[in-house]
């Protein structure tokens, strides 16, 4: 049964009256902020969505507001599930913060299941009730906007076509060997090619270090792909063997083989797309082959390139960050496809109306969002000052109108984007995402950005209140 809030009185208001004294400022500040009932019913929602009836049956679950509020704490301090769970037990002012008080704490692997049913959507809803909720506190009003995108990494290898053939050969051949055994199949009957395939990928990094060694690598990759079609021909026997034998085992083994059949159908696909993209990068010199797979565990990674010196190739997924005055994010987006900056400026625009119900009265982007279309639809929509600098030569008059002094604050304060992207980076982790999956990245850094703007609104009135 889903519950919204603790019902108990805090144990703590009787044995430790002057417990207030024990908490930072700034994490008083973040409870009350979270006390909103709308954020609450939100995260209470999702999890009334799992199952019928969840909402008057059933024993009682962990209530909605212990469930954001742990990951909340977990995102503020960039803990992982097994860090939280021993940091709540064992802190006082966690316990408080969170609502658990005396009660027990939820285990790692039960906060992690309830996570996984928030996805994207209820995500985004979570972020726009705490923008919401500073509004109302009167931390931001919209006059300003400044957007920015960045690079957020797959938690992958480096991708080469040696290794992932490696990666798929074992997936395949580790599910192979559990089907097997579960249909109770002599211990021999499937292959072990691991060993051969791991000393032909050794030899293929020492054949790559040279060109002179080209022909010999080529030969390589033959045998390589030959041994991983050899896998790919055994998967597709043990899913036709699933398939006749799922209505006659054991009732006991059927979620077994149904797992280890789903495993089989979703890589078997991937690993045939690398064999394809190898055969087609060597045989055929081709290497931008369209829906390249980067890795056949995070296969929504993308190749990017953002023009560093430092790092020509980035994995992962492409985000926008789009921020007002006193360092809110207001929007965010995971985006399927890494698109232009130039596309992004007018979606934002409208965004910004939409949560605000007006235009800002600056709006800045970097070169990458300069066009003269850009600056045309932001003055349509009533942006008094727009702050896109030009890319390449510019005329007198051009130049003339960037050195206003209005322009160069701008400019100016449009730097401190990326300054609010390196603290996501550094302090919330959004450099690498350590969830799975396309809806893991949405949740990972939709939990950064709220921890982020409850941090920069709890530090905002706290600085009021000073006054």
């Amino acid at each position: 049964m889903v519950q919204r809030r603790q019902r108990e009185r805090s144990l703590f208001e009787v044995l430790l009256p002057d417990g207030h004294k024990l908490w930072p400022d700034w994490l008083r500040k973040i409870d009350t902020l979270l006390e909103d009932e709308a954020v609450i019913e939100v995260v209470a929602q999702a999890l009334e969505a799992r199952w019928p009836q969840s909402r008057r049956r059933g024993r009682p679950g962990t209530p909605a507001e212990v469930v954001i509020r742990m990951l909340i704490l977990k995102h503020l301090f960039d803990w992982s599930y097994d860090d939280l769970e021993r940091e709540v037990r064992a802190n006082l002012v966690y316990r408080m913060f969170t609502r658990i008080d005396a009660g027990d704490v939820p285990d790692a692997k039960t906060i992690l299941k309830i996570a996984r049913a928030l996805g994207p959507e209820v995500i985004a809803q979570l972020h726009r009730q705490v923008i919401e909720v500073a509004k109302r506190a009167g931390v931001t009003h919209g006059r300003r906007f400044r957007i920015d995108t960045t690079v957020v990494a797959t938690n992958v290898h480096y991708p080469t076509d040696s290794t992932l053939l490696s990666d798929g050969v074992r997936v395949l051949t580790r599910t192979l060997q559990r089907a097997s055994a579960t249909l109770g199949d002599p211990s021999g009957r499937i292959r072990n090619r691991l060993r051969s395939v791991t000393r032909r990928v050794l030899i293929i990094g020492y054949q790559a270090r040279s060109p002179k060694t080209r022909d010999a690598m080529v030969k390589s990759y033959r045998t390589l792909m030959a041994t991983t079609r050899a896998v790919l021909r055994d998967t597709a026997t043990m899913v036709r063997r699933l398939g006749h034998r799922m209505r006659t085992v054991a009732p006991r083994v059927q979620p077994i083989l149904q797992r280890a059949q789903h495993q089989l159908q979703k890589m078997r696909p991937l690993v045939q797309r690398v064999v394809d993209q190898t055969r087609a990068r060597l045989l055929g010199g081709d290497t931008h082959v369209a829906d390249k797979v980067l890795s056949i565990f995070e296969p929504h990674t993308e190749t990017i390139r953002k023009g560093k010196i430092s790092k020509p190739n980035e994995f992962g997924k492409l985000i926008t960050i789009q921020e007002s005055e006193h360092q809110i994010i207001t929007a965010y987006d995971v985006h399927a496809k890494r698109p232009a900056d130039v596309t992004l400026w007018t979606a934002a625009l409208d965004r910004h109306q939409t949560i605000f119900g007006r235009a800002p009265d600056l709006a800045a982007g970097d070169r990458g969002f300069s066009s003269a279309t850009n600056e045309r639809a932001a003055t349509e929509r009533g942006v008094r000052r727009v702050v896109l600098p030009r890319r390449g030569p510019k005329s007198p008059a051009r130049r003339a109108y960037e050195r206003q002094r209005w322009f160069r604050r701008g400019q100016r304060w449009r730097v401190g984007c990326e300054g609010r992207i390196s603290v996501l980076k550094r302090r919330h982790r959004l450099d690498r995402c350590r969830y799975h999956g396309d809806d893991g990245m949405h949740r990972w850094v939709g939990f950064g950005v709220i921890a982020d703007n409850l941090i920069n609104i709890a530090i905002f009135a706290k600085a009021r209140s000073a006054v």
